[in-house]
């Protein structure tokens, strides 16, 4: 039996996310939003922010850019689609202190900036400025998705590791 699990095991693709922001990851039911809190966007893990850029944790394409500059949806070739939503009720700033360097269809490469944002405007707006980085077809597509917590730099760290369904 243990060599059956093994190889089914083996088969699986294990893709690892890279966080898309600096500074400490943190669990999702730590957000103060129970949507993103409750899981209802969404599998994932959110990071407080130390510096105000999100990049493309992968190679992939731009699903979306929300109006106000304060969230993208990203695809990955294996069909994972991510949602990085840069603090809670921030679509109320209506994109001031967000800066976008992509469009909805871009291709982008892993390290690219995606969005750079003013940490201290969205803190002084009275706005938590947690991102959580939220796989939103997770239940499809994974067979588990782990997180990792604590200290994190973008581009460099996994966050999140997701075993993909055979």
């Amino acid at each position: 039996m243990f060599s059956k699990w093994r190889k089914k095991h083996t088969e699986q693709q294990v893709l690892e996310i890279l966080a898309p922001v600096t500074g400490t990851a943190v669990t999702l039911e730590s957000v103060p939003d129970e949507a993103f809190a409750g899981g209802h966007m969404g599998k994932g893990i959110a990071i407080e922010p130390t510096e105000g850029k999100l990049i493309a944790p992968f190679d992939g394409t731009i699903a979306h850019v929300i109006k106000s500059k304060h969230a993208v949806m990203m695809e990955h070739s294996s069909g994972l689609q991510f949602l990085f939503h840069i603090g809670v009720n921030t679509v109320s700033l209506k994109g001031e202190g967000f800066i976008s360097h992509i469009q909805t269809g871009d291709a982008v490469k892993a390290g690219q900036t995606l969005i750079e944002f003013d940490i201290e405007k969205i803190k002084e707006a009275g706005y938590p400025v947690v991102t959580p980085v939220i796989v939103t077809n997770a239940d499809e597509l994974t067979d588990t998705l782990e997180d990792s917590l604590g200290p994190v730099q973008a581009g460099r760290d996994v966050v999140l590791k997701a075993i993909l369904k055979a």
